[in-house]
């Protein structure tokens, strides 16, 4: 039995059959070969950054130069401290500062921690510096600038705000009661705006002193970081 089917399979593929095999055997090469092509085609190729080195992949850095700064204390021909920002490589517009008055500083700035006030009796911030000066002692605009206002403020007394330019302003409190600047003067560093006087309710309890402060857009700033160290 098995050996008449044997025979019947090697005569199969003696005639016909072997040519059908040969045909089937193709096809199913010819659709694997289009199979594998289409996965290729719909595979994503990453794309390459053209101007990033294959031998060094990471991008040229430029660094850039920052200027400078530096503060240069002078004396100028009266005899005031003056001192001038300058950056490195720039000195064609440079900003002029002096203490508009002179004297030691008997109260820091201090806005981060509180600090005992002698005339409130309590702990408090201080937005300025007060230095010790004696009454009637005139008082100077410590930069170039405009004066903004001229007020009667209820704790610091009579007080001068001088506009700077680029938000920076400064004040003097406690000053006599009529300044010698009007609202729109122009001043320069060292002009005398005022005199030490007395109307200071909230710093009655120190002694003759001018309170100085100063702002950088509408932020509270410490003086001694423009004024001459």
């Amino acid at each position: 039995m098995e050996n008449g089917k044997s025979k019947r399979i090697d005569k199969f593929f003696a005639g016909k059959g072997f040519y059908i095999v040969l045909a089937l055997c193709v096809a199913v090469i010819g659709i694997s070969s289009v199979s594998l092509i289409k996965t290729a085609n719909n595979a994503q190729i990453p794309d390459i950054d053209t101007g990033i080195s294959l031998e060094n992949p990471t991008m040229p850095v430029t660094k850039t130069e920052t200027p400078v700064s530096e503060k240069v204390d002078i004396d100028d021909s009266n005899g005031a401290v003056v001192s001038t920002w300058k950056s490195e490589g720039s000195y064609e517009a440079p900003e002029a500062w002096v203490w508009p008055v002179r004297g030691e500083i008997e109260r820091d700035y201090s806005v981060e921690a509180l600090a005992y006030d002698v005339t409130m009796r309590d702990w408090r911030t201080h937005d300025g510096v007060d230095v010790v000066a004696e009454q009637g002692e005139v008082v100077r605009a410590a930069a170039a600038g405009t004066v903004e206002s001229i007020e009667n403020d209820d704790l610091y007394g009579t007080t001068v705000v001088i506009d700077h330019g680029d938000g920076l302003k400064s004040s003097y409190s406690n000053l006599a009661d009529t300044p010698t600047v009007s609202v729109g003067d122009s001043v320069n560093a060292g002009d005398v705006i005022g005199s030490v006087g007395s109307t200071a309710l909230c710093e009655i309890g120190q002694g003759s002193h001018v309170h100085i402060a100063m702002s950088k857009d509408g932020e509270s700033v410490n003086p001694a970081d423009y004024l001459p160290s």
